[in-house]
């Protein structure tokens, strides 16, 4: 837990942060905005909403809307003229690529970064081991997809998008055998009940930055630099910074199917990644370590042998596919 600073200026006056719209990016700003109230109490604290391109379209999977900033650009906007002071995200969210005159200027304590499974409340078994042969499971995002159809091609996988009531709902509705969601968003808004298995890293790596949230703001903004820097985690963020550059080497995004996980074990840090085709018929696994301080330059490097043992080639499939996919109107 972060020392709490003594009477400073900078803990005084009004912040404003951005937020996006969802229960879960809501949980979020508030729980940053709490964190930051409990550490400068002369400090007055506004959430201001904002709706990003990725909140409009939900009728179309993520994969297909062909934008890496689905859910961050209209916060940077509101961020670079002014209009907000900080902006609230889920790293995963946040492109490799942030725009001139924003950085990252604190990354939160990481929750847990596994992903879950959660049957349908109708049927028998609660483990995704369980499921009978051609069993539908439900997920929006390639990475889970592709490592699903690797464990098991016979899964037919349904696209699902939209907020975790909604999800939740749409379950119920359903024919579905389950569905695959982030644990860290799950135990957020209070439905760890509904969860019926912890999925294990063999089967599911998570995405880039699951389970911790960024604070965007200006470069040069020393007052609030000053105001979010106690909220920063140095363990999370070198396993975070890690995982970006590997994905930034590969020019990835959410329409690629790549899982990471970094870690400090034992005083290494640790890396292990997968790039896998988008039917899972081809995957390649890796894993490195070194010194916690370099974790970024052992990210690149992963993604470099990665490259080599395969994932060039799996990567040029799938980009050569986007490509000749029409992008859905907005």
């Amino acid at each position: 837990m972060p020392v709490r600073p003594g009477p400073t200026s900078f803990g005084t006056g009004k912040l404003i942060v951005g937020t996006r719209g969802s229960e879960l990016a809501l949980w979020q700003s508030s729980f940053v905005q709490s964190r930051l109230s409990s550490l400068f109490p002369s400090l007055h604290i506004e959430l201001n909403v904002i709706k990003t391109l990725g909140d409009k379209i939900l009728d179309s999977p993520l994969s297909k809307i062909g934008d890496k900033g689905l859910f961050t650009k209209e916060l940077e906007k509101a961020l670079l003229e002014g209009s907000i002071d900080v902006a609230v995200h889920s790293m995963k969210d946040i492109p490799t690529q942030i725009p001139e005159g924003l950085h990252i200027g604190a990354i939160t304590e990481r929750e847990d970064v596994r992903d879950v499974f959660i049957a349908h409340p109708k049927k028998s078994f609660t483990k995704i081991e369980d499921v009978p042969p051609g069993a539908k499971i439900a997920t929006g995002s390639l990475r889970r997809r592709s490592q699903l159809l690797h464990w098991r091609s016979d899964l037919v996988i349904i696209d699902l998008r939209g907020n975790l009531n909604t999800r939740m709902k749409k379950l119920e509705k359903s024919d579905w055998d389950g569905m695959i969601l982030a644990r860290a968003g799950v135990k957020r808004l209070g439905w760890e009940d509904r969860i019926t298995q912890i999925l294990p890293f063999e089967l599911m790596l998570p995405a880039v930055g699951q389970g911790a949230l960024g604070i965007e703001l200006r470069i040069g903004d020393e007052r609030v630099s000053n105001i979010v820097r106690p909220l920063h985690h140095r363990e999370t963020a070198q396993a975070i910074l890690s995982e970006r550059s590997f994905l930034r080497y590969l020019e990835g995004g959410c329409q690629i199917p790549i899982g990471t996980y970094g870690r400090i074990e034992n005083g290494r840090f640790v890396l292990d990644a997968v790039i896998g085709s988008l039917d899972g018929t081809k995957t390649v696994k890796g894993h490195i370590a070194g010194d916690p301080d370099q974790s970024e330059s052992l990210g690149t490097k992963l993604a470099e042998q990665l490259l080599e043992r395969g994932g060039r080639e799996i990567l040029e499939a799938i980009r050569s596919v986007s490509q000749n996919t029409p992008t859905p109107g907005v």
